[in-house]
Formats: structure tokens, C-alpha cells, sequence
């Protein structure tokens, strides 16, 4: 599949800039450990530590976790430490209020404004989507997910919504990731991404916004399920 080559409208990387660079690479690696729940919610992070890890000064991992913050990803506590942000089935869902906007909005217009070349990546996409959901491939889907999530952010071509959207993403990924085991329909997820992603390519821009909000139906479908499958889980036999 051709990954979208194009830099997303929140990761500026200057060739020139080596230290813009260390700072887009400590963001991703550790932005990655977080939502992939290598650091687990309410895990205290360290400057330090991660400088030593990652093999990066401790400036360059700085201005990533300030990033992470502001993503809601980290919480900073002056003279206290670094923690990983708790997840919360209610605060998710709060975001989904306002990413069915933006998504609409960002499909709706990547639909008209998305150059040639985007739209063979949301072609690629798409057929990546229908493969792995043919598979129920988990690993491939994430893969393609966030993939989808950078290439609808850069193709509309408005920085403002772009960077509005790339601060709920890390947390959507993140909430997937730990609950789509337990209530996720995988398979169906990744029809819903393939037809987001065709109907964008396809310069349909009603298709694109009615693609977006029936994915976003289905995340809030998903989202529900948690908190169910969360307080089941949590019912003691003495429970009513």
C-alpha cells in the first residue's frame, strides 16, 4: 500500500532544524508507547528517563510532553511530575461531540480540495481498509487508521481544522486500542474507514459527509459499549 508521504499539518519537520527534528521524533515514539498503553494511564514519566531511553536531550523530550499535554495525552504538575492522562468513557465521549463536526467538515471539503496524489492514498487506503477487514487484521488496522486520520487532516488543506482534529486523535486511538477487544466490531470498523476514504477520493463531498458521521456513529455506538462492558465487569455477585 502507498502511505501517505505528506507530513501532517501538526508535525512540522524542518530538514534545516535538527533539533525541530529530535523534537517530531520524541513526540512520535513517545506519543506511540502512550497509546499503544506501553505506558499505562496514571504511569509518572520522567525527563530523564525518557532522554536516556529514547537516546534524545532532554529539550527535544520537553517540547514533546508539552505537546502531549496540550493533546490531552499527559498531565504536567509543576515541581510534582509527569503523568499519563487517565481514560475516561464519558470524556470520550464529549470529544466525539466535537469531532463529528470537524470530520464532517474535513471530508466534506478534502473531497473538493484533495490533490491527485491524495486521492490515490485514500484509494490505497480504502482497499487497505476492505483487506483487513476481510483479515479482522487488528495490527494492519491501526496501521491504516491513523494513516486515514493524517491524510483527511491534510487533504482538506485548513491548518486551523487540521491542528483542531490532531489534538483529539491520540486520544481516540488510544481509547480504541485498549477497549476494541472487548466491544469493538473490527471488521465492520474497517468498512466504515474504507468508505470514508473512498467516497473522499471518489470528490463526492455529500457521500464523504455522510461516510464521516456514520463512522462516528458507530465510535459512539462503540464507546457506549464500553462503559456497559466496564460496569459489567465490575458487578460483584452481590450486585442488584
Amino acid at each position: 500500500m502507498t502511505q501517505p508521504r505528506k507530513k501532517s499539518s501538526n508535525t512540522v519537520i524542518d530538514g534545516d532544524d535538527p533539533a525541530a527534528s529530535l523534537t517530531d521524533r520524541a513526540y512520535a515514539v513517545i506519543e506511540e508507547m502512550i497509546v499503544t498503553l506501553q505506558f499505562k494511564p496514571g504511569a509518572v514519566l520522567s525527563e530523564t528517563a525518557l532522554s536516556k531511553r529514547l537516546e534524545i536531550g532532554r529539550t527535544p523530550i520537553r517540547e514533546a510532553l508539552q505537546r502531549l499535554s496540550r493533546e490531552g495525552l499527559v498531565v504536567i504538575l509543576p515541581r510534582k511530575g509527569i503523568l499519563v492522562s487517565e481514560i475516561n468513557p464519558r470524556s470520550q465521549l464529549l470529544l466525539l461531540e466535537v469531532r463529528r463536526e470537524l470530520e464532517r467538515l474535513l471530508a466534506r471539503t478534502g473531497s473538493i480540495r484533495c490533490t491527485e496524489d491524495e486521492r490515490r492514498q485514500f484509494f490505497d487506503i480504502a482497499d487497505g481498509m476492505e483487506q483487513a477487514a476481510r483479515d479482522n487484521d487488528d495490527i494492519n488496522f491501526m496501521r491504516l487508521d491513523d494513516a486515514l486520520n493524517r491524510l483527511v487532516a491534510e487533504s482538506a488543506h485548513n491548518d486551523y481544522a487540521a491542528r483542531a482534529i490532531g489534538l483529539m486523535n491520540g486520544l481516540s486511538r488510544r481509547f480504541w486500542y485498549m477497549h476494541y477487544k472487548e466491544a469493538a466490531d473490527l471488521p465492520l470498523a474497517a468498512r466504515l474507514h474504507a468508505e470514508l476514504a473512498r467516497r473522499i477520493a471518489e470528490g463526492d463531498p455529500e457521500g464523504a459527509a455522510a461516510a464521516a458521521d456514520k463512522l462516528v456513529d458507530y465510535v459512539e455506538t462503540f464507546t457506549r459499549a464500553t462503559v456497559v462492558t466496564d460496569f459489567a465487569s465490575r458487578k460483584t455477585p452481590f450486585s442488584d
